[in-house]
């Protein structure tokens, strides 16, 4: 994937985000635009405060993204795919869900507020997948976010679902 074509994808799932924000808790967000690596990939304004958001894409496996994302694909990846099928989807999403969040849990980035938007790329899976499984999701220890939230789909048609805040402050 192109650094352009990330930026895209990262600019698109930020803009859902907020807006599905905003409508579910009338907090304007507002104003995004792209960081340089060490910082969170996009900042924005949160009810006039800045607000880094750290985006990622849940696709599953490596073979399942190069499949979501429309490219070409080698005997391997197609047969790391048919290998897939017999894995229960649960257990997939768990799996891939939590190594993401491990990953971006050992990232420092130079932020003072923090949020990892995780949107759901795998048709596969549902919001309500999510949420049954929401108890068995590994949250690393020591992580640099403030909250964790988590777009059900692609166009968020199934809205947000919070997986973690951080509630030391309240």
């Amino acid at each position: 994937m192109s650094q352009s074509e990330k930026i895209k994808l990262e600019h698109a799932a930020a803009k859902l985000f907020m807006r599905l924000y905003e409508a579910k808790y009338g907090i304007k967000m507002r104003h995004i635009w792209h960081n340089e690596p060490r910082k969170p990939d996009v900042t924005c304004y949160f009810d006039h405060q800045k607000l880094d958001l750290e985006i990622a894409h849940l696709y599953g496996s490596e073979a399942e993204a190069m499949h979501l994302l429309g490219r070409e694909l080698k005997d391997e990846t197609r047969q790391a795919l048919i290998n897939l099928i017999q894995t229960p989807p649960d257990h997939r999403l768990l799996e891939a869900l939590n190594l993401l969040l491990k990953n971006k849990g050992d990232k420092h980035y130079h932020s003072e507020q923090t949020w990892l938007i995780i949107r759901n790329a795998n048709p596969l899976w549902t919001r309500e997948d999510f949420e049954r499984n929401l108890h068995l999701v590994n949250l690393p220890k020591s992580h640099p976010f403030e909250q964790i939230w988590l777009l059900g789909d692609l166009r968020g048609e199934t809205g947000i679902l919070q997986l973690y805040t951080d509630n030391r402050d309240n």
